[in-house]
């Protein structure tokens, strides 16, 4: 079958013995509905402790996958990119990039605006392949600089990032999430992206 994206197949041996074909490639306008199952999945995961429950009920994929419908089809510029990994062929993380909104960002910074991988793939890689993906993608656009806003409380998502090479900055924001003007507590991590 002849490949319309340029992706990079990796085989891994699973417990099991089965060699599955893990990938990462730019995602398709028909991704979305499973890219917002898996984004409803990682939210109501990661937020479970610090919004209420309606408001974790308000976290579907249907939800999410119309927004990444109209972004797919009209990207807000020409440097924001989804890209998806693949379990098979089967979508079980992503990773949204584009330029920084930070004030301080001058450009030259490119933001992860959102990743995830669904908790029960968790384990196999993908989410270092995004990460790795996202870093080829904004050094590829011209960035120098990635950023990344992470839930203070994503104990997690802290190790997993720092061990990838990223590291805090200082900079923290609090992120209103509901209609009554409840917030959380975001902090950036940040890394060069200079020659790798």
């Amino acid at each position: 079958m002849p490949h319309d994206h340029a992706h990079e197949h990796l085989h891994e041996p699973q417990p099991s013995g089965i060699v599955a074909d893990a990938s990462v490639r730019l995602a398709r306008v028909s991704d979305a509905p499973a890219v917002g199952l898996v984004q409803a999945a990682v939210w109501r995961e990661s937020y479970a402790d610090v919004l209420p429950p309606e408001v974790l009920h308000q976290f579907e994929g249907p939800a999410f996958a119309r927004v990444w419908r109209d972004s797919l089809a009209s990207a807000p510029t020409p440097q924001h990119r989804l890209l998806v990994a693949c379990a098979g062929e089967q979508v079980v993380g992503f990773v949204a990039v584009g330029p920084s909104a930070d004030p301080d960002g001058g450009g030259t910074s490119g933001e992860v605006l959102a990743m995830g991988v669904h908790p029960e793939a968790r384990g196999a890689g993908h989410g270092s392949r995004l990460l790795n993906a996202a870093v080829d993608t904004l050094r590829g656009g011209g960035f120098e600089r990635m950023v990344i806003w992470l839930l203070q409380e994503d104990e997690g998502g802290r190790e997993f990032l720092l061990a990838s090479g990223l590291a805090p900055d200082g900079a923290w924001r609090d992120r209103v999430v509901d209609a009554d003007g409840g917030t959380v507590r975001e902090v950036r991590l940040v890394a060069d992206l200079g020659a790798p």
